[in-house]
């Protein structure tokens, strides 16, 4: 063999070589990250799990399957913690805010901790009032996960899994959930979730994530850009359960139709914002339970430039402004939360829905399971 046909050989597989060892450090440096973020009073001990793909860096805490940071870039490719949150697992444990917590075995409310499904009534954890707020006082968001990170081609994640046992909370049969969080090579962080139960019973996962995509701790969101594909929402009493009304949205400030800033209109003195110290309602999308996720939601900082679009194929998303963070919070980067400091989008079946025959229906029997998905997509 001639040197020169050698040499390009030689420098062929060195090449090679190379790119193989990049690939295999690039594969390794998504590999989710399991690390002691803290230990319960029983012993138990808390991990949090870090991700990162596609620029959008993620961690995740076993305890209430929680999202405690959630980075992402602004226009100049800075990142920042977009999600409010706590440093430490004490502050977790005393909260009642949800902060960045999977929510079960239902989201929202349910009128006085009751329903009635198949002739029998069950009562429920009360722990909002008179009402049962986000599956009661010891809901999902307060259970220690089992978490199994992963890679998939190109997406890395985790699955996390829960068994709630018949009568839990007083809700009937065990249901037994799984929730998948993916980081796909394009930044979106993709929320499956599922559950199949022994016993007819009712179900409405979702997540509590507080965004401000200005940065955790940097102040109000009030300037922030919101559109929402909802044409009505559903009021609420005094006690925040809706009516059963599905009220058009034009003319009033729940009209996010069109981009507005969240502040806009929430002085506005209308009575459900005032009964509700700002927005903390459920909107009915235009396109109600599909197939498939379709988007329905965007938020925008116009000072940092960074958006969230999001899609789901819920019927229901609750637009939650930050009404009840008073300053007596201190979040991650050590700044106080105040009222307006973040807000929730969480996708949904409606509130109160097992005891609205008009709501789409929240039940799950056995033999079925529950499936739904939602998808957020970042960018500038």
């Amino acid at each position: 063999m001639d040197m020169s046909r050698r040499s390009v050989i030689v420098g062929a597989t060195a090449v090679g070589v190379a790119a193989a060892t990049a690939g295999t450090a690039r594969a390794a440096s998504r590999q989710p990250v399991r690390e002691l973020f803290g230990t319960l009073a029983d012993g138990t001990k808390v991990h949090r799990w870090s991700l990162e793909n596609g620029g959008t860096r993620l961690k995740v805490l076993s305890y209430g399957g929680i999202v405690q940071s959630l980075e992402i870039p602004d226009r100049h490719g800075r990142h920042a913690n977009v999600s409010l949150g706590y440093d430490n697992l004490a502050a977790y444990v005393a909260g009642t805010t949800f902060f960045g917590a999977t929510i079960g075995r239902y989201g929202n409310r349910i009128a006085k901790g009751r329903f009635t499904l198949d002739g029998r009534t069950h009562q429920l954890s009360v722990n909002d009032g008179e009402n049962s707020l986000h599956g009661g006082a010891r809901g999902f968001d307060t259970r220690v996960w089992d978490v199994e990170g992963f890679t998939a081609g190109p997406d890395v994640g985790l699955h996390l899994y829960h068994t709630s046992v018949d009568g839990e909370m007083g809700y009937p049969g065990t249901l037994r959930t799984k929730v998948t969080f993916t980081l796909t090579r394009h930044g979106d962080w993709r929320i499956d979730y599922e559950a199949t139960t022994d016993r007819p019973t009712v179900v409405n996962l979702t997540n509590h994530t507080y965004y401000n995509l200005a940065g955790e701790g940097s102040g109000s969101i009030h300037d922030h850009e919101l559109t929402l594909r909802a044409a009505r929402y559903t009021p609420t009493d005094a006690g925040l359960i809706p009516t059963g009304e599905l009220a058009r949205v034009a003319g009033t400030p729940f009209d996010f139709r069109r981009a507005k800033a969240v502040g806009r209109d929430i002085r506005a003195g209308h009575p459900q914002l005032v009964t509700a110290k700002g927005f903390d309602h459920n909107f009915v999308l235009d396109k109600g339970v599909t197939a498939r996720p379709e988007h329905i939601a965007t938020l925008r900082d116009p000072r940092s430039g960074r958006t969230l679009k999001i899609a789901t194929d819920q019927p229901g998303v609750q637009f939650y402004s930050g009404n009840f963070l008073d300053g007596s919070l201190v979040g991650s980067s050590g700044r106080t939360y105040r009222q307006g400091d973040g807000l929730c989008l969480e996708t949904q079946h409606f509130p109160d829905s097992p005891n609205q025959p008009s709501f789409p229906s929240t039940v799950l029997r056995p033999g079925q399971t529950y499936r739904t998905t939602t998808i957020h997509s970042f960018g500038v």
